[in-house]
Order: structure tokens, then sequence, then C-alpha cells
């Protein structure tokens, strides 16, 4: 925008040796996305760090075989859960997380 590259001129600590990734392009899981399993909606979500914060926290339930969330920053965000966890757990770790199930 303004013919300087901010990470450089900021003397930013390297993604790769930071454990937040705010200040990096938006960082969605690398894996395919799954398209069996169930879906959610989640509100607030803005950033590589927020997908990270909730796969964690929904990889930690019981059943919870394969996590995947679709980032769309400043709006309806897709979580796909895939294996037994029940609704109501995946529920609860997002809402554990910090995040809102639509």
């Amino acid at each position: 925008m303004c013919g300087t590259n901010n990470r450089e001129d900021l003397n930013l600590t390297p993604i790769q040796e930071s454990s937040c990734a705010c200040c990096s392009t938006p960082a969605i899981s690398a894996e395919p996305a799954d398209t069996t399993g169930s879906v959610y909606e989640l509100e607030g979500l803005t950033c590589g760090h927020c997908v990270q914060s909730v796969e964690e926290s929904v990889r930690a339930v019981s059943g919870a075989d394969s996590v995947t969330v679709t980032l769309v920053a400043g709006s309806i965000s897709t979580l796909t859960v895939a294996g037994t966890a029940t609704p109501e757990m995946v529920r609860a770790a997002v809402v554990t997380a910090g995040y809102t199930v639509v």
C-alpha cells in the first residue's frame, strides 16, 4: 500500500519463529478440505491464529478424527468435523476456544 514491506521494515519476528500467525497471510489449513462430516458455521474468526485455536480445541474432543476450518474473515467461517464427536461436544469446544457456533 505505501510502497514498503512492513514485515521487513518493522523488523517483525519471522512467521516460522512466532507462535502467532496474526501478522501473516491468512493461514488456512494446508490439508484438503474434508467434504464428509458434520459442518458448523462459526462467527468471530478473523485470522490464521483463530483457525488454529478452533482446530486445536476441537481436535481435543473425543471422536473428532478430522477437523478443518475454512476461514472467511469478518463473515461466517466453516468448521468440518469427521468422526463420532457429538455436536454438543464440538459446540462446547468452539465456545471454549472463544468463538460462536451460528
